[in-house]
């Protein structure tokens, strides 16, 4: 089992399981199934919401003892947070297949984490290049920038 804090500074624990599972489906109308042969690895990785959802429903047993509410919940849910309870539910989420499917997603969430991690150090390079900052001077200071936003409007 998997542990992360919310920004609210409670500890949850996420178990992956047959129960939870069947709740994620009966809930969400998520399948968490699909992480061996669908893109379930990814939209988790990349949409927050959706994200929470789930971790909630995991959660629900530990939440209805806390009396934490979904509202509750997600109020907690940002930041590092957001990131830790992505890696906590996709590795418990790889870890419930047996030997032979766990290999292979592990591998997947492997080359997901690297190519996300790829992603931003591409963007971090990108917005740290000086000819960005050369366009955007240029684009401020060029005659056509000023002349159109000092045009008087046509009555």
């Amino acid at each position: 089992m998997k542990t992360f804090k919310d920004n609210a500074g409670r500890t949850w624990t996420v178990c992956v399981n047959v129960d939870a599972i069947k709740r994620v489906r009966t809930e969400l109308d998520v399948n968490l199934m699909e992480a061996v042969e669908g893109d379930l690895l990814e939209r988790l990785s990349t949409d927050p919401v959706l994200l929470c959802d789930v971790i909630y429903v995991v959660c629900r047993p530990e939440a209805d003892a806390q009396q934490i509410s979904d509202e509750d919940f997600g109020r907690a849910m940002a930041g590092d947070a957001i990131e830790h309870a992505t890696t906590a539910i996709l590795e418990e989420l790889v870890d419930f297949f047996p030997r032979g499917k766990r290999r292979v997603l592990h591998k997947a969430l492997a080359k997901l984490q690297a190519v996300e991690a790829k992603a931003v150090e591409y963007a971090q390079a990108r917005l740290e290049d000086p000819e960005l900052d050369r366009r955007i001077e240029a684009a401020l200071s060029s005659p056509t920038s000023r002349s159109s936003s000092s045009q008087p409007s046509p009555e």
